[in-house]
């Protein structure tokens, strides 16, 4: 209502700048104006006379020049059509007065109504302002996807793109949903198949559950190496308690793993978790072969002579992080534990600048149970 109130005003006083210039009373410019100008100039003549500003002979030279201009304007005829304009200015103005009066009172809230949006509900503007930036932008895109997928619920493309987003935002059970329209309408793959398992731990509160397991096991017929499944497949043995199981699939992935695989500082931690360091690459069948013929001496000296050839290459390049991991592992496989705690401090001297793969050094003797 006051918003209403405050809108009237404003009309009013619209209206009102309008009106005012038409509604003064205009001063009237007859051709009688050059003869009311010669009358003014012959009375100053008579005055600078009387105060002996000029002449006599200059005055009356003035008079007759200004009588004889008089003479002439009082005789020059009145235009005729002078009438005729001040009848249309008459009428233009009175056109406006109506505009004024009825057109800014009664058009303005009438194209308010056709172009205006006067339904929509009001928003404080505290809440304006407190809304996080983004989010509105976030929500509309959501349902604009899932308007998209109402109408078109076979697109396996768009399923596939708001699969992740209802996962990040919790919405597990939608993520299940989605996952599955996308395996049966773009097609089965291991990482599909990989996708809805996560989807279904995430839903079962990161429980792997039946479900879930065979999804992974899915996957991994597929494709051996699927990474994602291989590493729920480790997580499932950890919760059944089949520690060693789960150790052994997590060193098989990093034993397979690509160089700077993303995931791979994630499966170090769930080996360091369960207390299983991950394995050092061992050495291959010729090696196996000649160690079995030798004594224990000759192989203590043998394993020896390794470590200390990787120990001076470490120090000679400190930047190899896993020579670092191998060796502090194998002083402590080897028993000698003061060892393998130096060789872990000068990992991380050598490591300063690299705060991840300290991390690593830390998880590693965290697991081995050689901290200090």
């Amino acid at each position: 209502m006051i918003l209403w109130c405050i809108f009237a005003v404003m009309t009013a006083a619209a209206v009102l700048a309008v009106l005012w210039p038409l509604g003064r009373r205009r001063q009237k410019v007859g051709g009688g104006s050059d003869v009311a100008v010669y009358k003014d100039q012959l009375e100053e003549i008579d005055r600078d006379r009387a105060a002996g500003l000029i002449g006599d002979a200059e005055a009356e030279a003035a008079r007759l020049e200004v009588s004889r201009r008089l003479l002439a304007a009082a005789e020059r005829p009145q235009p005729a059509e002078s009438g005729v304009a001040t009848q249309r200015g008459l009428l233009l103005r009175r056109i406006a007065a109506v505009a004024a009066l009825f057109i800014l009172p009664f058009g303005a809230p009438a194209l308010y109504i056709a172009l205006g949006s006067p339904n929509i509900a009001g928003e404080p503007a505290f809440a304006r302002v407190e809304a996080p930036q983004g989010s509105e932008s976030i929500a509309s895109l959501i349902s604009q996807v899932e308007a998209h997928l109402a109408r078109d619920p076979n697109d396996a493309t768009g399923w596939e793109l708001i699969a992740p987003v209802y996962l990040k935002l919790g919405r597990f059970d939608d993520a299940v949903v989605a996952r599955k329209n996308v395996l049966a309408l773009g097609g089965e793959t291991a990482t599909r198949q990989a996708d809805l398992g996560e989807a279904e731990v995430a839903a079962a509160n990161g429980v792997v559950t039946a479900e879930a397991k065979a999804t992974f096991e899915r996957a991994t017929a597929l494709d051996p190496h699927e990474a994602k499944a291989g590493y729920f497949l480790g997580l499932a043995a950890e919760q059944d308690g089949k520690i060693e199981a789960a150790a052994s699939i997590w060193r098989m992935l990093l034993a397979e793993a690509p160089p700077n695989a993303p995931w791979a500082g994630f499966v170090r931690t769930a080996l360091a978790r369960v207390g299983a360091p991950a394995a050092a690459p061992g050495p291959n069948a010729n090696d196996v072969a000649a160690a079995a013929k030798m004594t224990d001496d000759q192989r203590n000296d043998m394993i020896r002579g390794m470590v200390t050839g990787l120990e001076s290459r470490l120090h000679d390049n400190g930047g190899d992080v896993d020579g670092w991991l191998r060796l502090v592992r194998a002083y402590a496989v080897l028993g000698n534990r003061d060892k393998a705690k130096n060789a872990a401090a000068d990992a991380r001297r050598a490591l300063a600048d690299h705060p991840e793969e300290i991390k690593r050094i830390d998880d590693l003797v965290k697991g081995l149970g050689i901290e200090s």
